[in-house]
């Protein structure tokens, strides 16, 4: 953040107009901090006590892991607390260990998640998926729908939208070239159809982080937004089919396993260095395997759906691909199925596990000195409604997202202080603040998956950028590219911020926030 704006006044006179206006806000807001600093102590405690959330946000900014951006904040954050409110260290290292106790069974969800995302990838859940879609016959004017609708599902399948993304753009890409398509709505379709999954599934990291910061369960979250994101993917495939049909485009049918024989021998290897699971995906597409692999997945979901617990749903998906698995060859012994399924729970630790406990020891400690006390009053202040807080707490994230580039940094970021806007300032039964909640979960998932493909600088739209280029040399991708036919992220981010603030949500079944008086802000009472 500082060393870009520094790197903005060394070079104020050749960077674009964007640029000089970002570097001029920029200046002004330091200034104004310098100032409040100096001048108010009161100010001077409050920016103290959220400096390691700009800490971390620098950190990660400039392109440190939030494995190691988060334990640096965590001791930064560690000297505040005992400088500012006395504490002893003994005391903050309570504080922390605690905040982590809460999150304990979103870690072990994390492990069977990463299992059973092992387990479809390696068993043919996800390939079985694509070629049950090829299937259908794809013409210039469906290749974007269709791509659409199995990266949608693929995603909730695999719970990654960067490995379904990866596994995809070779075969519609070059699908899409053999029909005379528009490369850039395939692209865009298969982008925001990757995006899907990882924000409403069961295995999707993004999805169990956020609701593990907000202390909600991960499948009660899924039943609150379900019908909201499929009706927003719904309403993404029927603009693609209008603009798909609308466009001056053949009528060919392609077929889907030229298309994969196009693909050339370097973007292979190119594209194994990049993903190495979405080649193997792909190869398993090219051999074939049996379609009832997809059934293991349809289980998982209508468990889930059905509001099933986690833990059911998650060794669902594990004991049916492991049957089906052995049905089909894919599974070629016990014993190799029990080491992939260890492979998984150790990718699970060797990462995204330890960076949560890291975040909930950084979230407790900054709980403690009453960190984001300050947001959170001004919030309060200018919200005359829940729904207006609520709001509020979606552009924060919306803002977080942007700021920081990357969407895990602001679900772990921006999640906790949400969090602490709903339990400072909102009253009501338990119910409808877990509701709250609940809400607070999807904004930050569905606004940094969804949000991502919205900001041209975010890591998203650069990973993405960057296989599509691998896989599709014939065209020079760019961030608007992913951007202006996204039809889908676009729906998302602005449905979720409108249906809060009009309360329109409660003509959607399950995704109703609760009204007032039912639930009131407390400088109401």
């Amino acid at each position: 953040m500082f060393r870009r704006l520094w790197f903005g006044l060394l070079n104020f006179g050749s960077i674009s107009l964007l640029g000089k206006f970002g570097v001029v806000v920029g200046v002004i807001v330091v200034l104004g901090i310098v100032y409040g600093v100096i001048t108010s102590k009161k100010f001077r405690d409050a920016f103290l006590k959220l400096s390691p959330v700009i800490v971390l946000a620098e950190l990660m900014m400039d392109g440190f892991d939030a494995l190691l951006a988060a334990p640096i904040a965590t001791i930064y954050a560690s000297f505040i607390a005992m400088i500012l409110t006395k504490q002893k260290f003994n005391g903050i290292v309570d504080h922390a260990i605690d905040n982590v106790k809460e999150i304990q069974v979103a870690l072990f969800i994390l492990m069977a998640a990463y299992a059973m995302a092992e387990a479809f990838m390696s068993t043919g859940v996800g390939a079985s998926l694509i070629l049950i879609a090829l299937k259908v016959g794809i013409t210039a004017k469906t290749v974007a729908v269709i791509g659409a609708i199995v990266t949608s599902i693929l995603s909730i399948a695999t719970g990654t939208s960067w490995g379904t993304f990866a596994a995809c753009a070779p075969i519609f890409l070059w699908l899409n070239h053999i029909v005379g398509g528009n490369i850039l709505l395939t692209t865009a379709a298969i982008a925001g159809g990757a995006c899907f999954g990882d924000n409403i599934g069961l295995i999707s990291d993004t999805t169990i982080v956020s609701s593990g910061i907000q202390k909600v369960e991960v499948v009660r979250r899924i039943r609150h937004q379900g019908v909201w994101s499929a009706l927003v993917l719904l309403s993404g495939i029927i603009v693609f089919a209008v603009v798909g049909f609308t466009m001056d485009l053949p009528s060919t049918v392609g077929d889907p396993a030229e298309a994969i024989n196009s693909i050339p021998a370097d973007v292979w290897t190119a594209l194994a260095e990049k993903r190495e699971s979405a080649v193997k995906l792909l190869e398993q597409v090219r051999s074939g395997v049996p379609l009832y692999m997809a059934i293991p997945l349809v289980i998982v979901l209508v468990l889930a759906f059905m509001g099933t617990q986690t833990f059911i749903c998650l060794f669902a998906g594990l004991f049916f691909a492991y049957i089906f698995g052995m049905m089909a060859g894919t599974v070629t012994s016990t014993m190799d199925y029990l080491d992939m399924m260890m492979g998984g729970f150790a990718s699970a630790g060797g990462w995204v596990i330890v960076m949560m406990m890291w975040v909930a020891a950084f979230g407790g400690i900054m709980k403690s000195m009453n960190a984001f006390e300050p947001i959170s009053k001004l919030l309060s202040k200018i919200s005359g409604s829940v729904r207006q807080l609520m709001f509020y707490n979606g552009l924060l994230c919306v803002f977080g997202n942007a700021t920081l580039a990357d969407e895990m940094a602001q679900i772990v970021t921006i999640g906790p202080i949400i969090k602490e806007m709903v339990e400072d300032n909102v009253e009501g039964s338990e119910e409808d603040l877990y509701t709250l909640r609940l809400r607070n979960a999807t904004f930050s998932d569905a606004m940094g998956v969804f949000g991502s493909q919205l900001i041209p600088w975010h890591v998203y739209i650069a990973f993405y950028m960057g296989i599509a280029t691998i896989v599709y040399p014939l065209h020079e991708f760019v961030a608007i590219d992913i951007i202006r036919y996204n039809f889908i992220a676009m729906i998302a981010v602005a449905s979720i911020l409108i249906l809060t603030l009009t309360g329109l949500d409660r003509f959607i079944p399950l995704f109703k926030l609760p009204s007032e008086p039912a639930v009131k802000l407390k400088k109401q009472k």
